[in-house]
């Protein structure tokens, strides 16, 4: 085991601080520095922290100026969080953390979080894998100042008729609706944006996706939101999985 000071790398959550995990939040409660993501995080999720921690926004931060703060209260031997919204392996930009941490001699502990894909998940009321229909989930994010490899371009994703779910995209649903019915996807396949699954602002529509850019504009949805897209937000109660069945008795789970 790394016997190096070390960071806790956790995740938030998707803003209900009920969401968040044990350990997140046993880990918050005895912090002496938390850095946390911003707007991103939920400042509830911050009343888990004692009253003299010392809390950090990353917003107005650089890279080297959250890392250098970090491995500094760490290698004084206090506990140090950075909090990520979500889970921190999806699009956190953990990677470029840690590498600066092991450079100043810091080792590092990632602890998961529930997403927000989850969490608009629970809150549509839908199972992203549906019996007799995609087994496959799709999670991305339309090209922008981040680019996206060519092979991983959503209109190619899209091709599979898997269930997707667009991050960091809110801004750009009308792209998102002409790649998806470029692939071959129907112009009335369902889809949905939610905005800040969890919060007490959340809202969330489902609609289909040519009226997806139209629904989301006219409800001045342009950041902070998930697309989903797929026939996983059409219920079909007649579907029903082989996990139950009374034909595969012993194979029950």
């Amino acid at each position: 085991m790394d016997a190096r000071p070390r960071v806790y790398i956790v995740g938030a959550g998707p803003g209900d601080p009920e969401l968040m995990t044990v350990k997140g939040s046993r880990l918050l409660a005895g912090a002496d520095v938390v850095v946390y993501a911003g707007s991103l995080v939920n400042e509830s999720v911050l009343s888990i922290c004692r009253d003299d921690c010392e809390k950090l926004n990353s917003i107005d931060m650089t890279l080297e100026e959250q890392t250098d703060v970090m491995t500094k209260a760490a290698l004084a031997g206090k506990s140090v969080v950075r909090l990520h919204t979500g889970d921190p392996s999806l699009y956190g930009a953990i990677s470029e953390q840690i590498a600066a941490l092991s450079s100043g001699g810091v080792g590092f502990e990632i602890v998961p979080g529930v997403s927000s894909l989850q969490a608009a998940a629970s809150r549509l009321g839908i199972e992203y894998t549906v019996p007799d229909g995609t087994q496959t989930l799709i999670c991305t994010r339309v090209s922008g100042r981040t680019p996206v490899p060519e092979l991983e371009d959503i209109e190619r994703l899209a091709s599979h008729g898997a269930s997707l779910v667009v991050f960091l995209s809110a801004g750009m649903a009308e792209a998102v609706a002409e790649k998806c019915i470029a692939a071959g996807m129907r112009r009335d396949t369902p889809a949905a944006w939610i905005y800040r699954a969890t919060w007490s602002d959340e809202r969330a529509r489902v609609t289909t996706l040519e009226d997806l850019p139209r629904s989301m504009r006219e409800s001045g949805i342009h950041n902070h939101a998930l697309i989903v897209v797929g026939d996983c937000l059409a219920r079909d109660p007649s579907s029903r999985s082989f996990l139950y069945s009374s034909e595969f008795q012993g194979a029950r789970a």
